[in-house]
């Protein structure tokens, strides 16, 4: 008797890059066995993280764990372990992975639905030693988790309304990332002042993401038309705020004193203080958020 269920999981595919030079260059049973390797490692990384094998097909694995985080770890443990294999007759072996949090359909050991697509998708973006993943899985990681993120694009994906917003994992900064957990503190933390509205928000370590649109759900709502739901997102990392573009019409960013620029799916540091506006040039009467950085 088949038994269905549906539940959030975090869904993640890793295969080997470049197989296919590998049986072209070592032969059959060289290459299988290197192959294996990989897999082994990746299997050893996914139940370290408590998670779960689904399959594996040929020189690909798909996990799948209870929570992004785990997702996160087990993803960059499946990379150090991969890149500490030594070359097989030469060549470097190296893997590609993609993961997705959300609801999942459970069926007979084997998992289904869209959550699965997109973690497949985020795998296909991957190159070679990369972990790809999106800004929704990275929302809800810890703080200090998306610290080590970044994100690269927008792109649009198949039966979803919204512009899905693509991530890197930054796995080989793990060791910075133990250190900054440590009981050595900052001489400074970084913030941002952020106004808007006769409002003023601030940008720091506790509340290191702002979203800004026309969504409802967006820290800052701009109710400008020409602005998208999803218009654009500003992130501390480490020490600096970033600005990223991720709309239809453009973001447009003035530093004091210095001539007005435009991102369109791009990014910039935001330094000393200015004003951004949404979908068109800053003219007057035209809906502005200022910062500050501190």
């Amino acid at each position: 008797m088949n038994t269905k269920a549906e539940r959030n999981l975090c869904v993640l595919f890793a295969d080997v890059s470049g197989s296919t030079r590998l049986y072209e260059k070592l032969g059959d049973k060289e290459a299988l066995h290197a192959v294996e390797r990989c897999i082994n490692r990746m299997t050893r990384a996914t139940e370290q993280l408590h998670g779960r094998v689904i399959k594996t097909i040929g020189d690909e694995v798909m996990a799948v764990f209870d929570s992004a985080e785990a997702g996160m770890d087990a993803a960059s443990s499946m990379q150090q372990r991969v890149d500490d294999l030594p070359p097989v007759s030469g060549i470097k072996l190296a893997i590609r992975v993609g993961f997705h949090f959300g609801p999942a359909i459970e069926d007979n050991k084997d998992v289904f639905g869209d959550t699965v697509n997109t973690a497949a998708r985020m795998a296909g973006l991957a190159k070679a030693g990369q972990i790809i993943t999106t800004g929704e899985t990275i929302d809800l990681l810890p703080t200090l988790l998306q610290q080590s993120t970044r994100e690269i694009d927008a792109l649009s994906i198949k039966g979803k309304a919204e512009d899905v917003r693509v991530c890197e994992v930054l796995w080989q900064e793990s060791d910075d990332l133990t250190m900054k957990s440590g009981s050595i503190a900052p001489v400074a933390v970084a913030h941002m002042i952020v106004r808007h509205g006769g409002e003023e928000q601030v940008l720091n370590a506790g509340h290191s993401v702002f979203f800004l649109g026309r969504d409802a759900t967006s820290d800052i709502i701009i109710n400008d038309r020409r602005a998208s739901r999803s218009h654009a997102r500003i992130e501390r990392r480490r020490d600096k705020f970033v600005l990223i573009d991720q709309s239809t019409n453009g973001t447009y960013v003035t530093f004091a004193g210095e001539v007005e620029f435009a991102l369109k799916r791009e990014e910039v540091i935001l330094r000393s203080k200015g004003h951004i506006s949404f979908g068109h040039a800053y003219d007057t009467g035209v809906e502005v958020v200022e910062f500050q950085v501190g």
